[in-house]
Parts: structure tokens; C-alpha cells; sequence
């Protein structure tokens, strides 16, 4: 968030919501913290599922196509799970420090970064399963339709709400 829009942030919440910088930041805080928790489960899930694939007995019948994705996609659900949990480390670090803002503004950023994260493993999850029930032309296809439902349903609307925004304002 640039000055411009983080001092029109701020008037907003004190006109409409009658609130002090402080209040605004703990309530961004907590609204943050209950993203992570629905977030964190699914991702955590997610990684474990990746994590037992190659103690299944099938697993020896992945091509070495299919041996890549599994690993770029491990590499992915994990570091999109440390992404995810990392805002509730950096607040136990900075307890008592008075550095909510810094706190909320590196947790925001490190959410949306491990939501990309996620979106990006999924597209490899489903590519991966497809690909090895299938073939990997299924794989490919349907990972090309995860990855568009990913940005129609994560992406697009955040991007379109920011334009009517920025075009309202000029």
C-alpha cells in the first residue's frame, strides 16, 4: 500500500468506522489471523497428503515427468505452508515490542504470498493426479482449468474491485 492510499485507508476507518490508528491495526490483525486459520488448514493438509505419496506402493510407477511436478510441488506446498505460518512466528518474536504495524503489514504480505503460493501448488497437485490416472495430457488440461479457477476466483476479483476503485476516484 502506497502513503496516498494507507492516508486514505486511515480517514476512512476514523470517518466511517470511528476508530484510532491502534484499533485499526488490531483489527487487521485478528481479521488477518482468522484468514491464516482456514488458510493454514488446507495448506497444511495439502502438504501432508504430498509428504506420504512416495511411501504408496504405486508411487514407483511415476514417470520422470511426473517425479519433477511431485517435487516442484512439494517444494511449493511447502514453502507456501511457511509462508502461511510465518505471521504467527514473526508475532511471537515481536511480542511486546509495539510493532503492529510492521507486523500487519509483513503478515499481509507474506498471506498473499503463500495464498499465490497455494493456488500455484494446486495447479501442480492436479497436474500430477491427472497426469498419472490419465495421461499427461489430461494433467495439462486440467491444470490449465485449476490455474484459470484459480485466477477467476482468487485474482480477478480483487483486481477488478481495485480498477472500479481507482477508476471512482479519478
Amino acid at each position: 500500500m502506497d502513503s496516498t492510499e494507507g492516508r486514505r485507508d486511515a480517514a476512512w476507518n476514523r470517518r466511517v468506522r470511528d476508530e484510532t490508528e491502534v484499533q485499526r491495526l488490531d483489527r487487521n490483525w485478528s481479521n488477518l489471523l482468522q484468514e491464516l486459520r482456514v488458510v493454514q488448514t488446507g495448506v497444511q493438509l495439502l502438504t501432508g497428503f504430498l509428504l506420504t505419496l512416495p511411501f504408496q506402493q504405486r508411487f514407483e510407477e511415476v514417470s520422470d515427468a511426473q517425479e519433477v511436478i511431485y517435487l516442484v510441488t512439494v517444494a511449493l506446498s511447502v514453502t507456501a505452508t511457511m509462508m502461511l505460518v510465518a505471521p504467527v512466528g514473526i508475532h511471537r518474536l515481536l511480542f511486546r515490542q509495539h510493532a503492529l504495524p510492521t507486523l500487519v503489514a509483513t503478515g499481509q504480505r507474506l498471506a498473499i504470498g503463500g495464498i499465490a503460493v497455494l493456488g500455484v501448488a494446486l495447479v501442480g497437485v492436479v497436474l500430477l493426479i491427472f497426469s498419472f490416472v490419465v495421461d499427461m495430457a489430461a494433467g495439462i488440461i486440467a491444470a490449465a482449468v485449476a490455474l484459470l479457477m484459480f485466477f477467476g476466483s482468487w485474482i480477478l476479483p480483487a483486481l477488478s474491485h481495485r480498477r472500479s476503485i481507482d477508476d471512482a476516484e479519478r
